[in-house]
């Protein structure tokens, strides 16, 4: 299934392992199968996904954070295995629940499986990374769902298809073993019917504009400056980093010039104030605006991961909401955990969830740090208010491994969920223009040092998406799970 996500991007592939796994937890004919079967089946599906699909947690631990290798090797794998146990309660309940007729058991299967990513997303703060949907940006046909139902709802339909074809390919096999007087009963042309619906209607939904451009088209320059993470936090590289960016920006103009997160590799108060005057010269020559990731402290151990701007809008500030448990901050008892790891600036404070956009260069701008963009209901909050979606990040930490593309593919379903474009400004990659479709508009090679220059434009409106959030499609699978439970105890006897 890791195939199905970024950088190979084959999303037809979730479908057959998301179908594998529904006919691995049985058929209909199978009723001696138990809830523990079933969760040791979906928990074997889970270790594969997580363990291959972001292994670049033991690079974050072991190359960059210095921890020992044994150590960062235990900690991903138990990581991995503890994400598996999601799937495996989606299998448990959905063999406990399930009952005769290949529909309801298709339903029941594509509800218990969002539902777990959804309780993935939010429990102990919440990892929805590898989250099916993702794999659905396009080109896939179910890219249409996004604005109107979230990541979630991409996922409903991506693990309905899976199931559906599973139905198909098991009726082709029982064809020549059944009675020609049930010939309606095992037919594959009902569950084909159903593919076709969901991938037709998908294809139709692309072309639905939920959003409108908004003011004048405004020139951006994205800067990524390939700082080394094992060079970045030397003191001694502190000034080559500092010229680097200033030189890109000087070289690069712009209306609005965008940093990554931690560009400026100090505190704000420790970079110099002739510096910043320069940074802001830069802008105001433009009559525009730059904004750059810098910590920022206030008052004794309260440490904020930010993002500041400076130009013609003036000085403006966005704090980091949602933290990265172990690498923004440490949980309670494990501090002999980090104490083996050489994580610089891992215990930052939260900033306020009800942080205006920012007014930049005649935009309103919803301004999301790193981690952060994973959590759509989180990126709404700053809607409709806001008219463009920017990421900045520095996912250095994880080396030349599947993160960068992956994380840029979660960019491109923020993008479609919202119906903005996301400017994303990243330290070694993907630092990119995504389109309102959802489509790549333009992206820096990684491991480069350059600036992405282009014109984008600011989008009002909303989609239902933005309305709504994922209670539609939670509330859908809690009420599928509901008449799974109302008809199981009818049947039972």
């Amino acid at each position: 299934m890791v195939t199905a996500f970024a950088p190979l991007a084959w999303y037809g592939v979730a479908w057959l392992s998301l179908g594998g796994l529904f006919a691995l937890l049985g058929s209909e004919a199978d009723g001696d199968r138990c809830p523990g079967h079933g969760a040791l089946i979906a928990a074997s599906h889970g270790a594969g996904l997580f363990l291959a699909g972001v292994s670049w947690i033991y690079v974050s631990l072991s190359v960059f954070g210095g921890m020992p290798a044994a150590v960062a090797a235990l900690a991903t794998v138990l990581f991995c295995l503890a994400m598996s146990v999601f799937p495996a309660l989606a299998a448990a309940l959905y063999v406990r629940l399930a009952t005769a007729g290949w529909l309801r058991r298709a339903l029941l299967f594509a509800a218990l499986w969002t539902l777990a990513e959804w309780l993935r997303g939010w429990f102990l703060t919440g990892f929805p990374w590898l989250t099916a949907g993702y794999a659905q940006t396009p080109p896939s046909p179910l890219a249409g769902y996004a604005p109107l139902l979230g990541v979630l709802g991409v996922s409903l339909s991506s693990a309905l298809v899976g199931a559906l074809l599973s139905e198909v390919v098991r009726r082709w096999l029982s064809t020549g073993s059944c009675p020609a007087r049930g010939w309606l009963r095992w037919c594959p042309a009902l569950p084909i019917v159903g593919i076709a619906v969901i991938l037709a209607t998908g294809h139709l939904l692309r072309d639905v504009r939920w959003t409108q451009p908004v003011g004048e088209p405004i020139s951006v320059a994205l800067l990524q400056g390939n700082v080394a993470q094992e060079m970045k936090w030397r003191p001694e590289r502190f000034a080559e980093s500092l010229r680097t960016y200033y030189q890109l920006a000087r070289d690069h103009p712009a209306q609005l010039t965008i940093l990554p997160e931690t560009a400026l590799p100090a505190f704000l108060d420790q970079v110099p104030a002739e510096y910043l005057d320069a940074l802001q010269e830069l802008a105001r020559r433009r009559q525009g605006d730059l904004l750059f990731g810098v910590a920022v402290s206030e008052g004794q151990r309260r440490y904020f991961n930010s993002a500041l701007s400076v130009g013609a809008s003036g000085r403006q500030r966005y704090d980091k909401v949602h933290l990265v448990p172990f690498g923004e901050f440490v949980p309670p008892g494990f501090a002999w955990f980090m104490a083996m790891a050489h994580i610089p600036m891992s215990d930052f404070t939260a900033g306020s969830p009800a942080q205006a956009p920012l007014s930049l260069a005649g935009q309103q701008v919803a301004v999301n740090i790193c981690y952060e963009d994973v959590f759509g209901e989180e990126t709404i909050t700053a809607l409709p208010a806001a008219t463009l979606l920017v990421n900045i990040s520095n996912v250095a930490w994880f080396g030349d491994s599947l993160a960068p593309a992956q994380h840029l593919q979660i960019a491109r379903m923020r993008a479609l969920e919202s119906g903005r474009m996301m400017l994303r400004a990243t330290n070694t990659g993907m630092t990119a223009i995504v389109d309102v479709d959802g489509n790549v508009r333009a992206v820096l090679p990684p491991f480069t040092r350059g600036a992405l220059q282009g014109e984008v434009s600011g989008h009002s409106g909303a989609t239902p998406y933005v309305r709504w959030g994922n209670w539609p499609v939670v509330g859908l699978g809690l009420m599928l799970v509901a008449l799974a439970c109302w008809h199981r105890r009818r049947t039972e006897p």
